[in-house]
């Protein structure tokens, strides 16, 4: 019953976001104060595309009297292999969780002093202390989501409601760069667990991917999202608040003419949650303003700013019990799960370095296979 419910009522959601969702006042809004002593520093801000408000880093700066450098990664593998050629000089990285446990063996981050970032007092209680940090010695939450299917309804030509779907379109499909995740789906569809550590297990999730990829156009590096408004691929594996960022482009410049065209599924097999988190690295050459920034963004109208930006869920309660959080979003059983959503959801963990490198070896076998 629950499955069919989930079916019928949550699959394939085409929002009609509103403008709102994608626009933010010139003014700064915040209550949150930058103690004394950071103006005129630097911020190196290692960070995801697309992750946050348009005012975020401007009204960061405004308050501290400080600059602001980001750079952007496509890819946590990414930000793994830049750290461990030597911290080229970033004061934060916004890694995902599965990926703290590895990073903290390798010594890649910096402990935290929880005692600087008051805000942390926002998250939500759930998402203290995770799996992956359980004294959050090195990270506090940032955004969490899902990933799913993001797909055009009009090529396609029905709800998508379950990974077949995916396998068997007959038109452009565009993967994600993402062995866990990508093998992962493979392996909770074979009956197994998705953090499994058999080598053959592993070894049958890469064949039954290579055996469903014949329609693959591009593995993308987390822009699916661009190449499914483009109409390169059709069907896209992607972030959920990407694709919602999608549709509500569509919604908020009718000249496009695609409202409508775009939705986003969570396949009735099951889809992934994910957390991503604010980390100093170690070696950062600014870690005081590094905490400074972490909890201006912990800010209760500043996470919901994000968020409403975005459209990627707040780990922020405040956000919520404040009522900053856009209804249309906050209400929509995807972006904030509902607890049927959230029985068909699960999350990939560390597995330890030698399993790690068979995902990795196996995902690059996919790859080479499918001529990617």
């Amino acid at each position: 019953m629950r499955k069919l419910f989930f079916c019928l009522t949550l699959i394939a959601v085409a929002l009609s976001l509103p403008v709102a969702a994608l626009a933010q006042d010139s003014e700064i809004k915040t209550s949150w104060t930058c103690p004394e002593g950071f103006a005129g520093q630097t911020l190196n801000l290692y960070n995801w595309t697309t992750y946050v408000a348009e005012t975020t880093i401007p009204d960061f700066e405004a308050l501290c009297g400080v600059t602001v450098v980001q750079t952007f990664f496509g890819s946590n593998e990414e930000v793994i292999a830049k750290l461990r050629t030597g911290n080229p000089g970033y004061d934060i990285v916004v890694p995902t969780g599965v990926f703290i446990p590895l990073m903290v063996r390798e010594g890649m981050l910096e402990e935290l002093d929880l005692s600087m970032i008051p805000n942390f007092a926002n998250v939500k209680e759930a998402m203290q202390g995770p799996a992956y940090d359980p004294e959050n010695t090195y990270t506090v939450p940032y955004q969490w989501g899902t990933m799913g299917v993001g797909y055009n309804v009009e090529a396609v030509g029905k709800e998508i409601t379950s990974w077949e779907d995916v396998w068997t379109f007959s038109g452009n499909v565009s993967w994600i760069e993402d062995p866990r995740n990508m093998l992962g789906f493979a392996l909770v569809q074979l009956g197994y667990d998705a953090n499994t550590t058999n080598l053959d297990e592993i070894g049958e999730a890469r064949d039954f991917l290579i055996d469903r990829g014949s329609n693959v156009r591009t593995i993308a590096v987390d822009d699916g999202q661009e190449k499914l408004a483009t109409g390169e691929v059709d069907i896209t594996i992607e972030y959920s608040g990407d694709i919602f960022q999608v549709i509500a482009d569509c919604e908020a410049n009718p000249e496009k003419e695609c409202a409508g065209k775009f939705a986003y599924a969570l396949p009735a097999e099951g889809a992934i949650r994910w957390v991503d988190n604010m980390a100093i690295p170690t070696d950062a050459p600014n870690p005081a303003l590094a905490h400074v920034f972490m909890d201006y963004i912990l800010d209760a109208q500043v996470g919901a700013d994000i968020s409403n930006f975005t459209a990627f869920s707040t780990p922020n309660q405040a956000s919520v019990d404040q009522g900053l959080i856009l209804p249309e979003l906050l209400e929509n059983p995807i972006l904030y799960p509902t607890a049927e959503v959230e029985a068909t959801l699960f999350e990939v963990i560390d597995v330890g370095d030698e399993a790690a490198q068979a995902y990795n070896d196996a995902w690059n076998e996919v790859k080479v296979l499918l001529g990617q």
